[in-house]
């Protein structure tokens, strides 16, 4: 059956997914979650591509008819291979939320949070030297992306690790902080508590549904059915992505 394949490093990406999937409540999705390699921020570029690749490669032989690329890393590492091997199909990807950001600050400062990787990314770099107006504070995250796939999303320590990234942007002016990891929304209550009041997080994802959209080929009319993959342990993955995807769901092996 046509699809939309969407997939990630890990569960991160569910964050895309719900913004489709309440966009277009008839079209079925299907989620890979490549957990056995998360997370993609500390490998190297030929890594990330190469699994890119092999994933993509397996949606598309299931039928995919659009593919989302919803990991920021993947994204800027892999998306020029992909759209070079999968050139007949609409391929949409994530782009750090600098655009948006730079247009609300009231301050002029923006935080980005997001991996060393992506931060070091010439499409951040491009997007940054497009608002020179704007002072960017790039901060890194380690260990964010690993304790949303543990499902550590309210714990003490991960409270202590998101208020140590978040607090120093904020005491430098950042009214604005862009979540540049499909992963970190799922830490938005701690962002915004570590944040206070006046902050506003941007999420790309709902601009990324209406991307998808706009460049899906045959719209569904049928009620959708989702699958739901991973390449790590599904016992696991099940029982984490039904937490955050709200319902309870079957996590398949990829």
């Amino acid at each position: 059956m046509a699809m939309i394949g969407v997939f990630d490093s890990g569960v991160g990406g569910l964050s895309v997914l719900r913004a489709i999937a309440h966009a277009l409540p008839h079209e079925p999705l299907h989620y890979v979650a490549d957990s056995a390699h998360a997370p993609y921020g500390e490998r190297d570029a030929a890594f990330i591509e190469a699994r890119a690749l092999a994933i993509a490669g397996r949606l598309v032989d299931q039928g995919a008819k659009l593919l989302v690329v919803a990991c920021n890393t993947a994204s800027v590492v892999a998306v020029a291979r992909l759209r070079e091997r999968f050139a007949a199909l609409p391929i949409v990807a994530m782009e750090p939320a600098l655009k948006p950001a730079a247009a609300i600050t009231r301050t002029g400062t923006v935080g980005v949070l997001a991996t060393a990787r992506t931060l070091a990314s010439a499409a951040v770099q491009r997007l940054q030297q497009a608002h020179p107006q704007v002072r960017w504070r790039l901060q890194p995250c380690p260990g964010w992306v690993d304790a949303v796939e543990r499902g550590d999303t309210d714990s003490a320590a991960t409270r202590t690790f998101v208020h140590r990234h978040v607090r120093p942007l904020v005491d430098a002016g950042a009214d604005t902080l862009v979540l540049g990891c499909t992963h970190y929304p799922f830490l938005a209550p701690l962002i915004v508590q570590a944040a206070g009041p006046g902050v506003t997080l941007v999420d790309p994802a709902p601009a990324v549904a209406r991307q998808v959209a706009a460049r899906l080929p045959r719209p569904a009319a049928a009620a959708p059915a989702h699958r739901f993959s991973t390449t790590g342990d599904t016992a696991h993955a099940s029982a984490l992505v039904s937490r955050l995807w709200g319902t309870p769901v079957t996590v398949h092996p990829a």
